[in-house]
């Protein structure tokens, strides 16, 4: 398999003017963030996971975490692998080789719920990366803030 870098999570946003959820993914230890474009279910449950909501019920991927607990083998980390004809693809890889194709917003958010690592394959780094240089770390900042002022309810419906 290919170079593997870990990254992180750094929001989830609407892009303008098409009105499409992102979620933004930075290199951890770099400049480079990996824009992918999921849907507004997908969007509402990462940005579920990273602020810590619970919901009344289990959603889908809090659904899956159980599954995976009760069952009693490990997810061991999330690779985004590769991108193709504008469309990404991860892997849910478990313990003992176990590996699941899976879309990469899905695979995120369970990652998230879990506190398993993220990984981006170099190559998609490399081919689909977005380098922001310390000069625009503010404007990263200000992404930031913005995701803290957002509800994940404002990507439902």
């Amino acid at each position: 398999m290919d170079d593997l870098v870990p990254v992180e999570v750094v929001g989830v946003r609407v892009e303008m003017p098409s009105n499409q959820p992102i979620v933004l993914l930075r290199e951890i230890g770099g400049i480079r963030y990996l824009p992918i474009w999921v849907g507004a279910v997908e969007a509402s449950a990462i940005a579920f996971a990273q602020q810590g909501v619970l919901p009344a019920r289990p959603l889908t991927h809090d659904l899956m975490k159980t599954l995976i607990e009760e069952i009693g083998v490990p997810l061991l980390s999330v690779h985004l692998t590769e991108v193709r004809d504008g469309i990404f693809y991860a892997n849910l890889n478990f313990q003992e080789g176990r590996s699941i194709s899976a879309r990469p917003s899905d695979a995120i958010a369970l990652a998230m719920r879990i506190d398993s690592p993220i990984l981006a394959t170099r190559a998609l780094i490399e081919s689909v990366g977005i380098e922001i240089p310390d000069a625009a770390e503010d404007e990263v900042e200000k992404f930031r803030e913005f995701l803290d002022q957002i509800n994940p309810d404002d990507f439902l419906g």
